[in-house]
């Protein structure tokens, strides 16, 4: 994997997670600093300068030096928990960190700010649909992209899911494959072919 030494508005939107508006209103005042493509409207800012603006804004620059994708996993059933730790964590590419209720889910995705959250639908205290409405309250949360799993099948359910800011719907059972693929294809990273 080579480190990127220059970046989209759009890739440094989803390294500082905030909306690509953001990251484009601070390089045309000036405060993120970089270069436009001669002869086109592109902005592109340098791996230096953005890790300078991320510092002086207090964004964690760990995205950037680590390059991983962090991935919050939320259910109560521990043993499909550490099914879904140990896939992700074998894919070098990911960082995981786990929660097996929704009130947890809400306080790790402040503190961790993941890339993704595969999300159990019915957790003990709060629903997922709850789950999906705090995060997407969040300005600051705009890049964090939702995989809800549940072995619900009514389809207004999903339906109301996706209105409460879920990118993307599991049903129960699953094969890991098959979230991998969706989670690589949402955070926007090639498809890994398992071995």
């Amino acid at each position: 994997m080579t480190t990127k030494t220059v970046f989209t508005t759009g890739e440094a939107a989803r390294i500082c997670k905030v909306s690509q508006q953001t990251i484009i209103r601070c390089f045309d005042n000036g405060t993120l600093k970089g270069f436009r493509v001669p002869g086109s409207r592109f902005r592109r800012i340098p791996r230096d300068l953005l890790f300078q603006f991320m510092k002086e804004n207090g964004i964690p620059t760990d995205a950037l030096e680590s390059g991983k994708r962090k991935v919050l996993i939320v259910d109560d059933d521990q043993e499909l928990v550490e099914l879904l730790v140990d896939v992700f964590q074998r894919d070098a590419r990911f960082e995981t960190r786990t929660a097996n209720n929704g009130f947890d889910a809400g306080m790790l995705v402040k503190e961790f700010r993941p890339d993704l959250v595969v999300l159990d639908v019915m957790l003990p205290d709060i629903n997922g649909k709850e789950v999906c409405q705090r995060v997407r309250s969040d300005d600051t949360l705009d890049a964090v992209k939702i995989i809800c799993i549940s072995g619900m099948v009514e389809q207004d359910k999903v339906a109301d899911l996706r209105l409460a800011g879920a990118n993307d719907f599991i049903q129960k059972p699953f094969t890991i494959d098959k979230l991998l693929e969706r989670a690589c294809d949402l955070l926007d990273i090639e498809r890994t072919v398992s071995s």
